[in-house]
């Protein structure tokens, strides 16, 4: 391959070393690279490498430290222990059933919001995807309450089963049933774009073939979306490996570990070897998460079909008659995974203590006014989660527009590689990236002498790295839909770099770019994930907190805090959604 490569390609590792040479060999390789855009390059190609690079290979060099030791090597060690493969076992079949569910759940709502006559669709959309931007923690709690024999709300419909009686959820089966209630939107959104992408004439001259409408779901449009199916799986699979809200609420209490929750106690038992221990289960974790998107990214491109036509919503399937049973079907279903543990939520958050039913007599604010008033760490905490996530989502922004422009100007092998290198942290657990900020960041930082662990400064580097994926999507997909005419138009004009960025750029580029810092907002300000493992005394997050009073055994004030958290996250999702109208298709994820 590198005889076919021009000779700039050749003579560069001669000067700057093997692996920088091929790099800005490809990079050479591209057409005209002004001075300024190379600069531009070089910047963000440092930032990519501090935010995604390092930490990952940090980690790696930690976990295989000691690797002439044999067996006693630390991997080794962790790998011969039996508590790592009871958590790799817990792990998969929480993760596989959870994914089923989701894929159940999943399917039958994108089929039939996508390609039926119910009435409301926006709305089923916006409340179907709700529970993927609640916090897994506050989906933990909320269905905690619901359930058990001290749960406020089943006491007060007096159908509260006896005291003493065990909690279902602190189960396998009960981490995995909220796992995938928790990502059933990500099959949704997967399947509901491969659905929306088949050709509407193919559809339609099928049924005016005479073809019944169940003959073209079975023999036309299920064959074409198996790979959305795939790829839906393949995500909820990643994503419930990497949950550590719901089986640290619902399994540390039934001593049932899986890898995460396995990783966060041996983060609490600060032993000798802690470090090499967590960062070999990261590995170990990293890897299993790692083989799941590779065979996602397989699938894709195996069940791919190249489609001619003109893509969008085909008539919808006449329901008839059934249609209010199927609308009824949807209310009862939203009912059920949605609202009945938010109200059982609200209704924990208005008594004075948990098994007490809700009455005027019992009615009490008190856990508001202890939240806002006199609960110094609820007000600390939530300070701290909106700086970080502000912060986090404006850098991310100013980061996101120069970045996406180069992405879809200067198409190369380089290109590639940075856009895959910004993926990998949001397709890694959480837990496995805050493992790594804490090996990188755990001394001062060289040349600065200025400490960063123990402080917000790690959360927020470890949030940066994390979300560049999310803040990218929205503005690369509008620069890819941008005309570059108007750019050379202004080039031949002799404008520069600089000044065709803010005149022509950043105005056009600028709703995307609001949305994508909304999104990181939303997913940032309560996450749990990630700040479990960096937080320390005075520098808690809104979703440490409601973990930590939890845990304590403050469910009331716990449940005060989420619904906060609740209300806060469906009143960002209404301000994305009224602001969807003025960005281009598939920007707002529940939007199309």
């Amino acid at each position: 391959m590198m005889t076919d490569r021009s000779s700039g390609a050749l003579a560069a590792p001669a000067t700057t070393g093997r692996g920088s040479g091929l790099l800005l060999g490809w990079y050479r390789r591209t057409p005209s690279a002004p001075a300024s855009q190379q600069a531009l390059l070089y910047t963000l190609l440092l930032i990519i490498l501090l935010l995604s690079v390092l930490p990952s290979l940090r980690l790696l060099w930690q976990a295989l430290q000691g690797w002439q030791q044999g067996l006693d090597a630390p991997f080794i060690r962790m790998l011969r222990s039996a508590a790592t493969w009871t958590a790799l076992e817990h792990s998969l079949y929480t993760s596989l059933l959870g994914t089923a569910l989701a894929l159940l759940l999943g399917g039958l709502f994108a089929l039939i919001l996508t390609l039926t006559d119910v009435r409301g669709r926006s709305l089923w959309v916006f409340l179907f995807m709700l529970p993927m931007m609640i916090p897994p923690q506050v989906t933990a709690l909320s269905w905690l309450q619901l359930s058990g024999p001290a749960s406020p709300l089943l006491n007060t419909l007096g159908i509260a089963p006896p005291l003493g009686s065990p909690q279902p959820l602190y189960s396998a089966e009960g981490v995995a049933l909220l796992l995938g209630i928790q990502h059933a939107p990500l099959v949704f959104l997967a399947l509901r774009t491969h659905l929306l992408a088949i050709p509407r004439e193919l559809i339609e001259a099928a049924r005016l073939s005479g073809a019944h409408q169940r003959r073209v779901l079975w023999d036309i449009l299920l064959p074409l979306c198996r790979g959305g199916l795939w790829t839906g799986a393949a995500i909820a699979f990643v994503s419930c490996l990497g949950n550590f809200g719901i089986p640290a609420m619902l399994g540390i209490p039934a001593s049932y570990y899986v890898l995460p929750t396995l990783i966060y106690q041996k983060m609490a038992s600060f032993g000798a070897d802690m470090l090499s221990d967590v960062a070999s289960l990261s590995v170990l974790i990293g890897v299993v998460a790692l083989t799941g998107v590779a065979l996602q990214n397989r699938i894709q491109r195996q069940q791919a079909l190249p489609l001619l036509g003109m893509a969008g919503r085909a008539l919808d399937f006449q329901l008839g008659r059934w249609r209010r049973w199927m609308e009824l079907a949807l209310a009862l279903t939203l009912l059920l995974i949605l609202l009945l543990p938010l109200l059982a939520l609200i209704t924990s958050s208005l008594v004075p203590a948990l098994g007490v039913p809700l009455n005027w007599h019992s009615l009490t604010f008190a856990a508001y006014q202890e939240m806002l008033s006199h609960q110094g760490a609820t007000l600390r905490a939530l300070g701290n989660s909106l700086l970080l996530s502000t912060v986090a989502a404006l850098l991310l922004m100013l980061i996101s527009l120069p970045l996406a422009y180069l992405l879809a100007r200067r198409q190369s092998p380089l290109m590639h590689w940075l856009h895959a290198a910004i993926d990998v942290p949001y397709a890694l657990p959480g837990v496995v990236l805050a493992i790594a900020c804490i090996l990188l960041f755990a001394r001062p930082l060289p040349w600065l002498n200025i400490s960063l662990y123990g402080s917000l400064g790690i959360i927020l580097v470890a949030y940066l790295a994390r979300f560049l994926a999310v803040s990218l999507k929205p503005v690369h997909s509008s620069m890819l839909q941008l005309d570059p005419a108007l750019e050379e138009a202004a080039q031949l004009a002799g404008a520069g770099l600089l000044q065709r960025l803010f005149s022509i750029v950043l105005p056009l580029l600028a709703p995307s770019a609001f949305a994508g810092c909304l999104l990181v907002f939303l997913t940032a300000v309560n996450e749990l994930t990630v700040s479990a493992l960096l937080w320390s005394a005075g520098n808690e997050t809104l979703g440490v907190l409601i973990f930590n009073l939890d845990e304590s055994g403050d469910a009331v004030l716990a449940s005060a805090v989420a619904v906060m958290i609740v209300a806060l996250v469906a009143a960002l999702m209404t301000v994305l959604n009224l602001l969807g109208r003025y960005l281009p298709q598939g920007v707002i994820p529940w939007q199309r």
